[in-house]
């Protein structure tokens, strides 16, 4: 089971490196975290190109594909672009958050989620949402998604995560005794994985701390996540959490002196 995020291939150079990605073995499955692209026509042709070649796909939105853009044919709020993607994604056999959790070789059950973020992770020496926005403004970085993810018909992006969070942690828990799970969400679950992150007004709109506990509440495998652009493999509370992000090309020029291999194992046979 292999996993990539953040492959942005509106960008050519990513694109590039995406294309190449193929399955090892005709059992192969692929994990899809988030960050394809902002276009909904880039999204779904990318879904299909990896439909088409490896044995499962299972796909999580990013900020990316919920955002609301201009020059866009359907001109969706987040909500309704994720609700139309969860049914292309069905369209191609590809499993979304709303569907039931596959079992990999009886050995893990795959939980795919979309729990956004809340502004909960604060950024340093400020106690409220207006607060952190403003040490962020301040600090000239503030992302887009200010502009372009809309939540409606949810009143903030606040009201939208917590919605969420509460709709998935229902299915952990409805989900009864298996497997442990591999934990698939496009944001981390925990704050600990964004301390490395050099400007730290940043994680305000990289998790949540309503999640904070998942990977010891439930039984877990590994979690997968992305967003930081930084990948690596990190250990907390005896869990392994896998950031895939393949990221921009600036990032991963920085780390190669050649085009990077952008999947990250996950689980082998």
């Amino acid at each position: 089971m292999w996993a990539v995020s953040d492959t942005h291939i509106r960008l050519p150079d990513n694109r590039r490196i995406v294309e190449r990605i193929h399955p090892a073995h005709d059992e192969d499955w692929l994990i899809l975290a988030g960050d394809i692209s902002e276009r909904l026509d880039d999204i779904e042709e990318n879904l299909a190109m990896f439909a088409g070649r490896f044995a499962r796909v299972i796909w999580v939105p990013g900020n990316h594909e919920l955002w609301t853009i201009d020059r866009e044919v359907r001109q969706l709020p987040g909500p309704a672009r994720y609700d139309a993607l969860i049914e292309f994604c069905r369209g191609l056999g590809i499993l979304t958050p709303e569907d039931p959790y596959p079992v990999w070789r009886d050995r893990a059950r795959i939980a795919p989620l979309c729990c956004l973020y809340d502004y909960s992770w604060l950024a340093p020496g400020t106690s409220t949402k207006t607060e952190s926005l403003a040490a962020a403004r301040a600090a000239r970085i503030v992302v887009r998604d200010e502009q372009v993810l809309d939540p409606s018909p949810y009143a903030t992006i606040e009201d939208w995560c917590h919605e969420r969070v509460a709709h998935f942690e229902r299915r952990l828990t409805e989900a009864g005794d298996g497997p442990p799970f591999v934990l698939v969400n496009h944001w981390s679950l925990l704050r600990a994985p964004t301390r490395v992150m050099t400007h730290q007004v940043l994680p305000q709109w990289c998790g949540t701390e309503l999640t904070a506990d998942w990977h010891l509440r439930f039984p877990t495998e590994a979690v997968v996540y992305g967003h930081l652009h930084i990948p690596r493999t990190t250990y907390h509370d005896g869990v392994r959490f896998e950031e895939v992000s393949l990221g921009y090309p600036r990032e991963w020029k920085r780390r190669h002196n050649h085009d990077p291999d952008p999947v990250r194992a996950i689980l082998r046979g």
